[in-house]
């Protein structure tokens, strides 16, 4: 005797996440410090950061905040820059 299955497809639901990006459109006047400028020139163009960290691993690298955004860099040169996130007033 051969048995039967039977195959139910039950809806799909999901939970919505939401992952906010910052209050960008208030930023667009600084410009972030591009891949490639030296800690020279970041300084230079947008002063002494609040915060340097050491450098760290292997390649050595290291990041220094500012008010509005973050500066990595590999061998005192940038490899990425990145805006900090802000939370949404209520």
């Amino acid at each position: 005797m051969a048995g039967g299955l039977i195959l139910t497809t039950l809806p799909a639901q999901a939970d919505t996440l939401v992952i906010p990006l910052g209050q960008q459109a208030g930023q667009a006047a600084v410009t972030l410090p591009q891949r490639g400028m030296t800690t020279t020139s970041v300084t230079q163009r947008h002063g002494e950061p609040s915060r340097r960290h050491g450098a760290v691993g292997d390649p050595p690298i290291s990041r220094w905040d500012y008010a509005d955004f973050s500066v990595y860099f590999e061998h005192g040169k940038v490899i990425h820059s990145v805006r900090q996130h802000r939370q949404q007033g209520n």
